[in-house]
């Protein structure tokens, strides 16, 4: 089995080329994303390549399915084009959430390439259980106002005074039981002119340290709520991505970062 290993900004994926995805697909997800005893990852992304639309289909490191995936999205791209022997490409991308566009250019780094990719409308996404879902979560302190969002896949923002200060993995699980079917939470501040600070409790992953998807949304939530002009800088600890977000002349969101090149893997099985 041949796979690609990349990163997103610290959120890494493994990619694999097949014809048609397997049975097994949760199982070795689970399998080969584990950090202590395999390759280690927060994702294994399938590719079907097709020709002028190729196919994506992303398995968390839990063994569950994502619709869809900001920097996985742009790391797939970069597996195309380097399984393709470019280092300029335009493509369409098939995902649970729909094709997305993409366009990959190369950078001063042969290891990395700049993506932008179409991540659709944000949309209103899950509603939670109750609205006062917030109530009685331990260690989340003040929130100053909270959005819910989706693009594809289901998001939560949350302003607080310090996005570094909340722990985590105490308080993530928390507010993903609130949510039919769990969600990302993203703990957000104002840093700056058109620039957010955000922290990512990711469905399906856990604690990660970027979330392309999730940088969309929250993005589109805090240019609506007057902190950020229509193109907003998202700084996370994995590094910072930039969103155009979504207006009344431009329908789709589009987040723009690295997708960089780790390791080319073979895997013996059975």
């Amino acid at each position: 089995m041949h796979l690609t290993k990349h990163h997103g900004l610290a959120n890494d994926f493994l990619v694999t080329f097949v014809d048609e995805i397997p049975e097994r697909a949760p199982a070795l997800a689970v399998e080969l994303c584990d950090r202590r005893t395999s390759l280690g990852a927060d994702g294994l992304i399938f590719g079907i390549d097709t020709g002028s639309t190729v196919v994506m289909r992303l398995f968390n490191a839990d063994g569950s399915s994502a619709e869809i995936s900001g920097n996985g999205l742009r790391c797939f791209v970069q597996a195309v084009a380097m399984r393709r022997n470019v280092t300029s490409l335009e493509i369409g991308v098939d995902t649970l959430a729909g094709v997305r566009s993409c366009s990959l250019s190369p950078t001063d780094d042969p290891s990395t390439a700049s993506v932008a990719a179409d991540m659709g409308p944000v949309t209103a996404g899950d509603e939670p259980r109750t609205t006062s879902f917030l109530d009685g979560i331990d260690g989340l302190g003040e929130v100053h106002r909270w959005a819910i969002g989706a693009v594809g896949n289901p998001h939560v923002v949350l302003e607080v005074d310090d996005p570094a200060s909340i722990d985590l993995a105490l308080v993530g699980p928390q507010i993903e039981a609130h949510f039919p079917h769990g969600v990302n939470a993203h703990f957000v501040r104002q840093s700056g002119d058109d620039q957010i600070e955000l922290s990512v409790w990711e469905r399906g992953a856990g604690i990660t340290q970027a979330c392309g998807s999730g940088a969309t949304v929250s993005a589109q939530r805090v240019h609506e709520w007057g902190l950020a002009g229509e193109r907003v800088t998202v700084v996370m600890p994995g590094g910072a991505a930039t969103i155009d977000v979504a207006t009344t002349e431009r329908t789709s969101a589009v987040l723009h970062g690295p997708a960089t090149f780790v390791a080319s893997i073979e895997v013996p099985r059975g």
